[in-house]
């Protein structure tokens, strides 16, 4: 890129030169940057040019990156120069998994991440209640039942706190959720009623359910439960969005919630020009015929909307003790996990989407999902006879693999788009899951990087905090949230922060198909940036997750900037 932009700033140069004298010719006048931002230490992520000092940018586009006196060149008389006295640049985080408008919503509903007792989390429950209107659902919560010494809390814990308004929180992964009584009678469970395929019904040793229902047993409650109005989803959105901008967050990969309304609900923000990042949505892979019909009728979108990805499930999560392992789970030797979805059903979804030239993403979090997926995939590709890495198959989460498996992630081209936060929070209890052999691959970051598989990195929001800084934090310590791993938990697993940086960056704009355009800081780009108030790749690492966001720039426009 060096070469590159040298071109750029001498033609510019030659170009500004005599632009007097041909002007009256109708010559090409000198390229000018709308703005330049200089005396910075820029993380470009181009191999070729990884540092620089200063990026010029025009009409949304990087015109030229290197430094400070090369990029002066760029200056016009409208340009506007902005010293950053030695901020720290990089390419607009991209995170690549989020559930953005639930991760909205949940932001006015009541907060139950951080309840570390049965009575906290009741008490916050009744008071939310009291100040809700009569009839309203309380929902969302993301709740963790490790906090309190691992019990799963019961309809009981919160009846007599919330007689008039039904409950159904979840917890923090999603995979599973409690609804008072008002709720389930709402939704007419009873001791009668049966667990679906693929879900659980918690229940007393008479049958009873007690209020928690897991994976495909939440849908029983959430049938009977209001869709959000337009409205609640405008305000989501809008908040969501000033989250991500505030924690440097450019673009996001959402994976919807299941409903298939994501898509209308995204388009509906940008034609109402209320969308200021980038988005590429997922629909739910079951959907793909229409999705498929979508794309044929209205494209795949642009560079701020994209829409032909498509997610799916095997199996659940290891904190709901749904994820489908080889083995059994430590503390419960008789059961092993599940799928979530018709295994038949899930890979005749996966070939014909992949077919149809979609993009096909699924979720897996036990080994036995994990290859039971690479499987599917490879079986697509062979059925529809391309080859298999152009597909760009991504594995949602990816935890726990075997050292077999991590090859083949590699091998097959098949993307492990991960979540590093996930590792210092279930660090704190994964062993009493799964013992303590499966734990050296379980979130492997180390070994599918030295295998050559490409890893990209996000947050899952609202199951884990939207901030790239705490999951570059997390790939590189390793040191989990209760404190109790100093050294890091599964240390050999490491990683560094430039390949951190990059797999939050240019690794998370392939994921997306959009390497031409984003993740990394070179002429002829899109001008999204972040600036960060530290280097995070010269500072002790345990301070990474406090380094303050200045700036985010999207489109060369700044749409976040902090308070001084």
């Amino acid at each position: 890129m060096r070469a590159i932009s040298a071109i750029l700033v001498a033609a510019a140069t030659m170009l500004a030169a005599c632009s007097n004298e041909s002007a009256s010719n109708g010559a090409a006048k000198a390229p000018s940057a709308d703005v330049i931002y200089t005396n910075a230490v820029v993380w470009t992520g181009a191999a070729d040019m990884p540092r620089a000092e200063a990026v010029a940018i025009a009409d949304g586009v990087i015109i030229g990156v290197g430094d400070a006196g090369s990029i002066d060149a760029l200056k016009g008389d409208k340009t506007k120069v902005v010293d950053l006295g030695g901020a720290f640049v990089a390419p607009g985080f991209i995170d690549n998994h989020t559930h953005f408008l639930s991760g909205g919503l949940g932001l006015a509903s009541v907060q139950l991440r951080d309840a570390a007792s049965k009575e906290e989390f009741s008490r916050r429950i009744g008071d939310f209640a009291a100040s809700s209107p009569e009839g309203r659902w309380i929902r969302f919560g993301d709740w963790d039942h490790q906090l309190w010494g691992g019990e799963l809390p019961r309809a009981d814990w919160i009846d007599a706190l919330t007689p008039d308004n039904p409950v159904f929180v979840f917890r923090l992964d999603g995979h599973m959720a409690l609804a008072n009584s008002l709720a389930m009678r709402i939704a007419g469970v009873t001791a009668e009623t049966s667990d679906p395929a693929g879900g659980e019904i918690v229940r007393d040793a008479d049958g009873t359910p007690t209020g928690v229902f897991k994976d495909n047993a939440m849908n029983l409650i959430a049938a009977a439960m209001p869709p959000p109005a337009d409205e609640e989803i405008d305000a989501a959105f809008l908040a969501a969005q000033d989250v991500a901008l505030s924690h440097g967050v450019t673009k996001v990969h959402d994976m919807g919630d299941g409903d298939g309304k994501s898509l209308p609900d995204f388009r509906r923000q940008k034609e109402a020009g209320r969308m200021r990042i980038r988005v590429y949505a997922l629909s739910p892979l079951a959907d793909w015929p229409t999705l498929a019909a979508y794309v044929e009728e209205n494209g795949r979108g642009d560079d701020q909307f994209r829409w032909d990805g498509l997610k799916g499930f095997v199996d659940g999560s290891l904190g709901s003790a749904t994820a489908w392992f080889y083995d059994p789970f430590t503390d419960r030797p008789d059961y092993s996990g599940m799928p979530v979805t018709d295994l038949d059903e899930l890979k005749a979804d996966i070939e014909g989407a992949d077919a149809a030239g979609l993009h096909v993403a699924v979720h897996a979090i036990g080994d036995r999902a994990n290859d039971w997926l690479l499987d599917a995939y490879e079986s697509a590709a062979g059925a529809n006879g391309e080859e298999i890495k152009s597909r760009r198959f991504r594995i949602e989460h990816a935890q726990h693999l075997t050292t077999g498996e991590i090859d083949r992630f590699a091998h097959l081209g098949v993307i492990a788009s991960m979540q590093p936060y996930h590792a210092i929070d279930d660090g704190r209890w994964a062993e009493t899951k799964i013992g303590p052999e499966r734990i050296k691959t379980t979130y492997a970051f180390r070994s599918l990087i030295d295998a050559g598989a490409v890893l990209t990195f996000g947050s899952d929001w609202s199951v884990a905090p939207l901030d790239p800084l705490a999951g570059i934090y997390a790939a590189v310590t390793r040191r989990t949230i209760d404190g109790a791993n100093p050294g890091g938990w599964v240390p050999a697993q490491k990683i560094t922060v430039d390949e951190a940086l990059h797999a939050y960056t240019a690794a998370n704009a392939y994921a997306g198909f959009q390497e031409d355009n984003l993740g990394t800081i070179e002429p002829g780009k899109l001008a999204d940036l972040v600036i960060l108030a530290d280097d995070v790749t010269q500072i002790d690492p345990t301070l990474i997750a406090d380094v303050k966001v200045l700036r985010t720039i999207v489109g060369g426009k700044e749409e976040y900037r902090a308070e001084e």
